[in-house]
């Protein structure tokens, strides 16, 4: 059994980044790797998934969950920031597993990865679509109601009838979409991501502006309600178990990591982008977590994936109201950018090393982007978005990041260890305890989501497994090369 933790050495891993002519081209410098993260970001943890915890489990206390999920995000960060400095490669969290921790904690953190980027991706093309129908309904235009949401949601007809949904068409169309774009290559990508992210910004900025002067002091009375008696549902347990569930609003920081094979400098800019995009946001989050349960009673939020355009529609300005719709539904364009362009990197990787076949690390000979893996997760994610309730997806999103965070903070602590001179760009201070406290405040975080939500994770991991051993051993290239 030993073979299953060996290691990939750290000397395969830099001559890779040395670059190949073959392989994926660098061309993103700091401000473009800061606005990736942004475009990550911001978008259905923000825009609906605070509506939903605030009404299920924390109420206005939701700004205190962004904060904690925002220090786990701070010490997972710099721990991330570490590994992109040393390792940079494509592959994320899997990559870093790979050297310190070994192949099988690696393959479980890649494994888990496809369901973070990809189960993402679905949820915020659900919210996507959400505004959509919101935007055309506001111009006098009702898309069919069976088409826009799965057959485990229900819609209201016309006449006031509700009814189960056939698939959720929207969602469909924008994933293919972003996909087609990102196969299309990454510099024409992250053009249209940095014009997407200064619009959004400017809306979220827009909404914290004119929304603060309709707050309602009542809506926060109280501020933290008082818990129901079951674990999760306010009080001090609910705002945990929200900080666990929003932390999906954090998850486009960590997908940075999967452009360091793309960076320019990535020694440097990588922290850059990791720490900048993340400090941003987490200010932003929580002003605007405030606004929201602030102008909307966290009550009144209960099953509502478009809270922000809720929250508008109680103001007079009939021209915000749309610009802020429109600058949302571009917002949830770039995670879904970012989102698919992460997942694509770490399946290139892992059909890299062998651990999956190899058709999934085909370059286009033109564009150099791994379009068959584009292609796998546009169906993949597509039928995700089409059949699956928003709710369900993020917590299963939520749960799968934490997890990569853990791993990414052991890592470090690894790495500080086994290769205390190799050259770091950036270093965590006070190592190891802020690794610790990452570790801690993740798992925290991971114990506070329901058991439904574990028991998917179980079943998605013990699919994993009968695909490692099936065949990801046979053909993994370390196993190949011999005991390392």
């Amino acid at each position: 059994m030993s073979d299953l933790f060996q290691r990939k050495p750290i000397s395969w891993l830099t001559r890779g980044a040395e670059g190949d002519r073959n392989g994926l081209r660098r061309t993103l410098g700091p401000l473009s790797l800061v606005a990736l993260g942004v475009g990550g970001i911001i978008g259905a943890g923000l825009f609906s998934l605070t509506g939903i915890t605030a009404a299920e489990n924390a109420g206005p206390a939701v700004v205190i969950s962004f904060i904690i999920a925002a220090i786990g995000c701070g010490f997972a960060g710099m721990c991330y920031s570490e590994l992109a400095s040393m390792i940079p490669v494509a592959g994320s969290a899997y990559t870093y597993a790979y050297a310190t921790l070994g192949e099988f904690v690696a393959w479980i953190i890649g494994w888990d990865l496809v369901l973070e980027y990809a189960v993402g991706a679905a949820t915020v093309s659900v919210s996507w679509s959400r505004y959509v129908v919101s935007l055309f309904h506001d111009w006098g235009v009702d898309l069919p109601a069976r088409l826009v949401v799965s057959p485990f949601d229900t819609i209201k007809l016309a006449d006031g009838h509700e009814v189960n949904g056939i698939a959720n068409l929207p969602a469909i169309l924008i994933i293919a979409l972003v996909s087609l774009l990102l196969i299309r290559g990454i510099r024409e990508a992250s053009l249209v991501n940095n014009i997407i992210v200064v619009v959004k910004v400017a809306v979220v900025l827009a909404f914290i502006g004119f929304g603060i002067a309709y707050i309602n002091p009542h809506n926060y009375d109280p501020f933290i309600p008082e818990n129901t008696g079951t674990f999760g549902e306010f009080g001090w347990s609910g705002i945990m178990r929200g900080a666990g569930v929003i932390f999906f609003a954090y998850i486009g920081f960590d997908a940075v990591s999967t452009a360091a094979q793309e960076a320019k400098n990535p020694q440097r800019d990588m922290a850059i982008g990791i720490l900048g995009s993340l400090a941003i946001c987490t200010v932003l989050y929580v002003i605007f977590a405030f606004v929201l349960t602030g102008i909307v009673n966290y009550h009144d939020m209960r099953g509502d994936a478009a809270p922000v355009a809720t929250a508008i529609d109680r103001t007079p300005f009939q021209w915000l109201q749309i610009a802020v719709k429109l600058g949302i539904i571009g917002g949830f364009t770039t995670v879904l950018m970012v989102l698919l362009f992460g997942q694509a990197r770490v399946f290139f990787t892992m059909s890299q090393d062998g651990l999956l076949p190899k058709l999934f690390s085909v370059v286009h000979p033109t564009w150099r982007t791994p379009w068959i893996s584009h292609l796998l997760f546009m169906i993949f994610t597509g039928l995700l978005a089409a059949f699956v309730p928003i709710s369900k997806l993020g917590n299963m999103t939520s749960i799968g990041t934490l997890l990569a965070f853990v791993i990414v903070c052991v890592g470090v602590m690894v790495l500080r260890y086994t290769h205390p001179s190799l050259p770091r760009g950036y270093r965590v201070p006070l190592s190891p305890l802020l690794p610790i406290m990452g570790v801690l405040v993740c798992l925290g975080m991971m114990v506070s989501l329901d058991v439904v939500t574990w028991w998917r994770l179980g079943i998605w991991m013990a699919i994993g497994f009968f695909v490692f051993f099936l065949y990801s051993r046979r053909h993994s290239q370390v196993a190949q090369a011999g005991d390392i």
